[in-house]
This record gives C-alpha cells, sequence and structure tokens, in this order.
C-alpha cells in the first residue's frame, strides 16, 4: 500500500459518487483512488489496486489484536473489532461507507450542543497540538495533551459523565504562550480579534471552576436552566423554558411529537423564540452534508421499507419537521429484513436538564447473526414476560407489539456516542410508537466483546470488591453472559414494557427532570427481575440460575459501592444512569434490612456487601418495579422526586473515600472509550467496488484527523 497526497474538492466527490466522468489520482502502482470523506482538507489518503479487497485488513484472532490503546486521567482509550465486515456484499459495504460519513458528518454538532463555546476551545487546542514541531516535551504540555484528550473524549470541557467542567492542570501562563506560538490564521478568532484578546477571553473559560462550571445540573431546588451550560436554551429562566413548551403540549393528544427535540430555546427582544435543527436552519451546514451521504445511502438501500425509512429521515432533516420525524421512527422499527441498519439524529435527551432536547448521534452497524439467537429468544417471548411481570394489571400491556430484538456488529459511532459509547439500544423513544409499532433493541456485541477483553489487563476489581472466592468464581464463569442478558432484557422487555394512563401524559411532561433516571431504573428493575427466573434457563439462553445470582451480585456490589470511583470527592450523583443504579441497589438494600437480605460486611478495614438471599432480593426488585411503573403511568412526581432524592443522589462520604484508595491501587480507568474504525471506498470509473476497513491506532491523531475533515460549522451556531 502507498501513499500520495491528495485533496479532493466536494464537488469532485460528489460527481465522482454520482458516476461522472473524473479525473482519477494514480500511481505507478494503482489504477484507482480511495476518496477521503468528502473534505478538500484531507491529505496522505490511500491509494490502492482495485483488486485489492478488505479480508487483509481482518484479523482472524484476537490475540494480534490490542484492545487497549492508552489510559490517562481517568480514562482507557479502547479499539474494536468489526468481524464480518469481509463477508458483506461491495453493495452494503458502499451502504455502510455513506452512513459512515453521515455519522461522523455531526461531529461540530455535539461539540455545539455540550457548550456554546466549545468549537472554538477545541480548534485552539487542535491548533496547538498540530503547531508543535519539536518532540520535546514537559510537564506542562503532557498536562496540556491529557486535558485536550480529555475534551476530545468528552465532546467539549465538560466530563462526559458527570458533566462538571474539568480545569486544567497546566498553567494559565503555558497556554498563553502555546497559542502565542500558533499563526494566527490558525486560530479561531472572530473577525477583528486580536491573539491578545482571544487569550484574554479564553482563559477564564477554561481557569475559572465558577464560570460554566456544570455542563447539566439536575439538582433539585434549583433553577435547572440557568445553572446548566448545555447550548439548548439562552436568555431563560426554568419557568419561562417549562411555560413555553407547557403551552405546546396536549396530554389527551395519544399520538404527540417530541416538542422541542431538534431546536434551541433563546429570548430575542423579549421574545421566546426556536431555533431549529434543520437543512436552511441551526447547524444547516453539518447538517447539509449529513443528508449528502443520507441520499447517497437511498440509492444503494437493501430494500424498499429501508429505502423509505432513509428518505424520511432526510426530509425530516430538510424541514425540521417532528412529524416526520415520527414517520421516519414508524417506517424504521418496521425495517426488520436489513441487515444494514443506523441509528441517526437527534435521539437522547440525557443532556437536557428538563428532558426535552436531543443531542446528536449516530450508530452505524449491521446484525450478528449468530449471536441475534440469544437476544431474539428474549424478544419472542415478550408477551410472556409481560404477562407475568409484578406490574399492576391496569399498567400492562395487553398486547406488546412490533419487538425486534438483535446483537449487532458495530461499525462506526459518532456525535454523542463517542467516543464514550452505549452497550445497548432501545429506540424509539416515543411511547405511543412503542405501544402501536414497536420498538428496536439491540446488544452492540462487538462492543461488549472489546469491553471484555481490555478486562483481562490492569487490576481485578472483581477480587478486590467481591465478598468471597465462590462470588469471584461464580463472576467468572457466568459474569460476560449474566451481563450480556442484563442488557438483553433491558433493552428487549425493559423499556418495552408498561403502559401509561390516559390523559397523563409523557414522562417527560410529567416526572421532568426524574422522567430519565426513572425508565432507566425501571428498564433496570425488569431486567433484574427476569435475570432469577426459571423461563431464562426454559428457553435456553441461561444454563442454570447461577447467572442470575452473578448479575445481582455485579449490581448490587456497583450500585451500592464501584461505581463511586467514577466520582470525584465530595460530589453527589447526577448521571441518570448511576443514579438509576444506586437508587435500586440502595432501596433494597435498606427494604431489605429486616431479612438481613444485603448485608454489609466490613473485613480488614474494607467494606463488603453480600447478598444472603436471592428469592427475596428478586421479591424486592419486583415490588420496586411495580412502584416505578406506578410513578411511570400515573405521572405521579412527587413520588419520583422523593424516590430519586431519597436513594439516588446522595453518597456515603466515608463509603466513598475509601472506594477511591482501594481503586487508587489497581490502576484501572472507570471510563472507557474508543477510537472509531475507519472506511475508505475503492473506486474505478467512477464507481465504489470495494470499501477497506482498517483500525487506527492513535487517539491523537484520529482526533486532529476529524477535527479537518468534518470542520463543518462555524464557531458560533
Amino acid at each position: 500500500m502507498k501513499k500520495t497526497p491528495i485533496a479532493v474538492s466536494a464537488l469532485l466527490l460528489a460527481s465522482l459518487l454520482a458516476g461522472s466522468c473524473t479525473k482519477k489520482t494514480t500511481t505507478a502502482a494503482s489504477t484507482a483512488s480511495m476518496m477521503p470523506g468528502e473534505a478538500s482538507a484531507v491529505r496522505n489518503q490511500d491509494v490502492v489496486n482495485v483488486t485489492q479487497v478488505s479480508p487483509p485488513q481482518v484479523l482472524q484472532g484476537d490475540s494480534a489484536f490490542n484492545y487497549v490503546t492508552e489510559q490517562f486521567a481517568d480514562l482507557r482509550i479502547l479499539r474494536y473489532r468489526v468481524p464480518g465486515f469481509e463477508n458483506l456484499s461491495a453493495k452494503q459495504k458502499e451502504l455502510l461507507y455513506y452512513l459512515y460519513e453521515a455519522a461522523l458528518s455531526g461531529r461540530d454538532i455535539i461539540y455545539d450542543q455540550n457548550y456554546k463555546h466549545n468549537l472554538r476551545i477545541r480548534r485552539t487546542l487542535d491548533a496547538v497540538v498540530q503547531n508543535k514541531r519539536d518532540k520535546s516535551t514537559s510537564p506542562d504540555w503532557e498536562k496540556f495533551m491529557e486535558y485536550t484528550k480529555r475534551v476530545w473524549f468528552a465532546n467539549g470541557i465538560h466530563h462526559h459523565y458527570s458533566a462538571n467542567k474539568m480545569l486544567p492542570e497546566f498553567s494559565q501562563e503555558y497556554l498563553a504562550a502555546s497559542i502565542r506560538r500558533v499563526p494566527a490564521s490558525k486560530l479561531p478568532l472572530k473577525q477583528g480579534e486580536s491573539v491578545e484578546s482571544f487569550i484574554k477571553w479564553l482563559t477564564p473559560i477554561l481557569f475559572n471552576p465558577k464560570l460554566d462550571a456544570k455542563q447539566v445540573n439536575k439538582a433539585s431546588g434549583e433553577d435547572l436552566i440557568k445553572t446548566s451550560a448545555v447550548n439548548f436554551y439562552e436568555g431563560l429562566t426554568q419557568k419561562e423554558v417549562e411555560a413555553f413548551y407547557a403551552k405546546k403540549d396536549n396530554k389527551n393528544d395519544p399520538r404527540p411529537v417530541s416538542h422541542g427535540l431538534n431546536s434551541k430555546v433563546v429570548k430575542e427582544n423579549g421574545q421566546i423564540t426556536e431555533k431549529v435543527w434543520k437543512v436552511g436552519g441551526m447547524y444547516g451546514p453539518a447538517i447539509e452534508r449529513i443528508v449528502f451521504w443520507l441520499d447517497k445511502a437511498i440509492t444503494v438501500a437493501e430494500n424498499d421499507q429501508q429505502r423509505l425509512a432513509l428518505q424520511k429521515l432526510a426530509e425530516f432533516y430538510r424541514t425540521g419537521d417532528l412529524k416526520t420525524f415520527d414517520e421516519y421512527n414508524i417506517a424504521w422499527v418496521k425495517d426488520v429484513n436489513s441487515q444494514i441498519d443506523v441509528v441517526n439524529g437527534f435521539i437522547e435527551v440525557y443532556d437536557d436538564p428538563l428532558g426535552l432536547k436531543g443531542s446528536y448521534e449516530s450508530v452505524v452497524s449491521f446484525r450478528d447473526e449468530e449471536a441475534t439467537k440469544r437476544i431474539k429468544a428474549i424478544g419472542d417471548q415478550a408477551q410472556w414476560f409481560e404477562d407475568n411481570s409484578p406490574l399492576l394489571p391496569q399498567h400492562k400491556k395487553k398486547n406488546v407489539v412490533g419487538i425486534t430484538a438483535k446483537v449487532i456488529t458495530t461499525v462506526v459511532e459518532g456525535g454523542d456516542a463517542a467516543p464514550a459509547t452505549p452497550i445497548g439500544i432501545n429506540l424509539p423513544n416515543a411511547n405511543w410508537i412503542r405501544k402501536e409499532h414497536g420498538s428496536k433493541s439491540v446488544n452492540l456485541g462487538n462492543i461488549v466483546h472489546a469491553y471484555n477483553e481490555s478486562a483481562n489487563t490492569g487490576g481485578s476489581a472483581l477480587s478486590e470488591f467481591a465478598f468471597s472466592q465462590e462470588e469471584i468464581d461464580r463472576a467468572k464463569k457466568y459474569g460476560s453472559l449474566a451481563s450480556d442478558l442484563h442488557t438483553d432484557m433491558h433493552e428487549v422487555i425493559g423499556h418495552a414494557s408498561g403502559q401509561i394512563n390516559p390523559g397523563v401524559g409523557t414522562p417527560k411532561q410529567t416526572l421532568k427532570n426524574y422522567a430519565s433516571t426513572m425508565e432507566e431504573g425501571r428498564a433496570d428493575l425488569v431486567a433484574l427481575y427476569y435475570a432469577m427466573d426459571p423461563k431464562l434457563v426454559q428457553i435456553g439462553v441461561m444454563p442454570s440460575l447461577d447467572a442470575g445470582k452473578a448479575e445481582y451480585d455485579a449490581y448490587i456490589r456497583n450500585g451500592l459501592m464501584t461505581q463511586l470511583s467514577r466520582l470525584a470527592p465530595g460530589e453527589k450523583i447526577e448521571e441518570d444512569h448511576m443514579r438509576n443504579r444506586q437508587m435500586v441497589a440502595a432501596w433494597a438494600f435498606e427494604k431489605g434490612k429486616k431479612d438481613n437480605v444485603i448485608e454489609r460486611v466490613t473485613r480488614q478495614g474494607k467494606t463488603y456487601f453480600r447478598v444472603n438471599d436471592y428469592q427475596k432480593l428478586r421479591e424486592l426488585f419486583g415490588q420496586l418495579l411495580r412502584e416505578t411503573q406506578r410513578i411511570t403511568s400515573e405521572g405521579d412526581f412527587k413520588a419520583a422526586e422523593k424516590l430519586v432524592e431519597t436513594y439516588g443522589v446522595n453518597v456515603d462520604e466515608a463509603l466513598h473515600k475509601e472506594v477511591l484508595q482501594r481503586y487508587s491501587k489497581l490502576n484501572i480507568a472507570p471510563y472507557n472509550g474508543f477510537i472509531q474504525p475507519k472506511l475508505t471506498p475503492v473506486v474505478k470509473d467512477g464507481k465504489i467496488v470495494d470499501v477497506l476497513l482498517v483500525y487506527p491506532d492513535n487517539f491523537t491523531q484520529q482526533m486532529l484527523e476529524y477535527g479537518e475533515v468534518y470542520n463543518l460549522l462555524p464557531h458560533y451556531n
């Protein structure tokens, strides 16, 4: 394989992909060029012979593949394999390439959504890194690179999980000197702005701990809009936002659109308006690029249903019409036969303190046929699980419809799904679509595999925090399967279970800032309740109830103790998934004290939590599941607030200190994220004849490349 510098303009690429007659870049050893990702800034792209195909890039075994690339701060950077890519047809690979480019084209959007100054900050950090010409290092440079990589990982200056502002550990003087060395033309200066005034503006934004301290604030009793730095609202109070959307919401509408999902709300000249994210609107340049690639994907869709879904998605991006977004979701749910799939859009609302605004994300994948048999077996029994759940009869679905369950092989992730990634997905989020048309539930199989493989490096949290050798042995034997089954059930039968009482309204309307925590807790409880059910053994997805015991051990251990390693001293829990796990575990611990269901044990100065009665713990999970569903079905805000604030928010400071001390000796980073595989098409006579997949191993290099190729938005939007 040879490399040659090329620069392909958007116009050239468009004509090339459309099959027009274009001039090809060639070398003596090649007859076709690989196109870069539709960006004139790309350099040093690969050029290969068209006879070369994907298999040489796909490693046949794990032994030769390095899953862990580096570790810094509280982060570890991993890679994942894409097994089976080489067996796909040329047309399927072409479709994946177009969806891959669409996914990455929205990168600037998530930075801007997370904080209004993020794009200028990221571009400054990129420029400083790119400007360094010598190989010398210093403590300040090392800390500068660590901070920069943390910003890349979090898609902004606030921690990806805690939402707290990340403060640099290098000096302000070092930052200023580094910026001064960069040519002014390479800095994100505003018109007429000098380098010195830019430094003066940037310094407090990065170094002042009180300035925009929280990306997302969910603390009870505070104005969640005014105290959150997330870029979904500007110039407004929480009461003003709630009143604005209250006028739009109709709790009696059986098919409500997701008001506010794709817009920023601002107050201009005393008037509250929405800036819609669409072609020609806010984020227009990036969305135009997404649509460009979606239009290409439509031409090679696997079937008519997939083509319809992609057409509806492109139409939504063009119009910003939320009814069209619902039409897209319905078409997407009905597309059950395609092997290739994509999540792309403004999806999850965790980063909005009010749970309204969707963060941009994308996951491109294809179905793992063999692994899907396990999750499909659960999905096929969805009605049985609903009928036999401990929910109140009026809260059960009488007819569970359209649950599609599968294990997927992830090809690329973008936006809010990268570098930190989910391991399971259940969509769409609209309850009425789920009830009438169904949902898709997926387990990201190769991502989970990468996590499991990377766990073999560093110290053992299991050995440190598990109470007994019996618990350790059970976890080693069943832990991976138990975790997979929990994810499967959480996504497939958890999110899809239960129904809301007529006229109550959606959880985001009724439970407000507690909606996401309650929903994740409810889905976890469904999975936990059935993890100890003989039904799983009967349908062949679990060898014995010992796997369920392994999951109970792990959930209690994590919910009450080990997840505290993710918090800094003095912090409360604000991330929804962490809140729900502690809420469930702490509630069960307290309610089971009379029967000593879960025992807190101190041994040699170390704290452990031991499950003494698994069946009684299952009963407790069932009781809490019934209550969380009642709260959701009835829209009981006060009960949700009491449950979350009592059990899910506050931290035992002494136990937290102990956990941090024990973890510090293990050399384990509490958070993991991924370098993305790279797809590059091989073009002959204006047509893609193959797509090559390679596995980059340098996080910094990939982030800088993304910063050039997908640099699509202005500094402010």
